[in-house]
């Protein structure tokens, strides 16, 4: 039995790069993988958040590294893509879901407030993806795994900015699967609900409103972290080679409300 599950789901010798890895389900994300096996690259822009999870997942007998960049330039972004290879060679599997979110209702969003949105949130992940899918697709293997949001099939409290963006990830995934898929690489995105990280505190900050969306899922709670564990190893792994161009949903059931 130990033998066929490690068949299907270990990332042993496989190399992670997860973007937004310090905090949130980035980082729920990022423990994930490396306690299936897989060499983890974080990215994100605080150093401090970023040792402590390369700590515990090396406490836990990982391996693990990380880069501190904003994403959000490009500058940035491409001394990290470059800088994230060092330690383990290019990654196999790459997760994106660094996220930014401002909350200024629509008519109030500035073109600034929108460039940064979609830096962030669409621009990081194509050009990652542009800089490590032709490299997966060269292997024969690869993973791309984009985390959108709920935002981008529905309008949710002063976020339109980050839900455009969101959904344009989501169109990015099928992309991305239409030009490396016949090449191995899989292309696919998880769509969380609500969940409690440190991106969704103004909303969570409210308990009536929170209790609110846990009232609208199906399991009555709303999501934390570590409910995407499973889906992101199954998707990273050999488990999920017929598996491209999805928006899986992990939402508690609130996407069928």
């Amino acid at each position: 039995m130990t033998s066929y599950l490690d068949r299907l789901f270990c990332l042993r010798d496989r190399v992670a790069l997860v973007t937004g890895g310090s905090s949130g389900i980035g980082r729920g994300i990022a423990l994930a993988l490396g306690r299936a096996g897989a060499r983890v690259v974080i990215v994100a822009r605080r150093p401090t958040p970023l040792a402590d999870v390369v700590a515990e997942l090396t406490a836990d007998r990982c391996t693990a590294a990380a880069v501190s960049a904003d994403l959000g330039s490009r500058d940035e972004l491409a001394r990290a893509a470059d800088e994230a290879q060092g330690p383990f060679g290019p990654p196999d599997i790459l997760v994106n879901c660094a996220g930014l979110n401002l909350r200024p209702p629509l008519g109030q969003l500035t073109v600034r407030q929108w460039d940064e949105l979609m830096a962030v949130n669409l621009t990081a992940p194509f050009l990652l993806g542009q800089c490590y899918g032709p490299m997966m697709a060269e292997r024969g293997w690869g993973r791309i795994i984009n985390v959108t949001s709920q935002q981008a099939d529905r309008a949710f409290a002063n976020s339109g900015g980050y839900g455009a963006a969101k959904g344009g990830l989501a169109s990015l995934t099928r992309s991305q699967s239409e030009a490396w898929a016949p090449h191995g690489v899989c292309a696919n995105a998880i769509c969380p609900g609500f969940v409690v990280t440190p991106l969704t505190a103004e909303v969570s900050a409210d308990p009536a409103r929170t209790a609110a969306l846990a009232a609208r899922t199906m399991v009555g709670r709303n999501g934390m972290p570590a409910d995407f564990a499973g889906v992101a190893v199954f998707l990273a792994s050999p488990a999920s080679e017929y598996v491209t161009g999805q928006v899986i949903r992990v939402d508690g059931g609130f996407s069928a409300t």
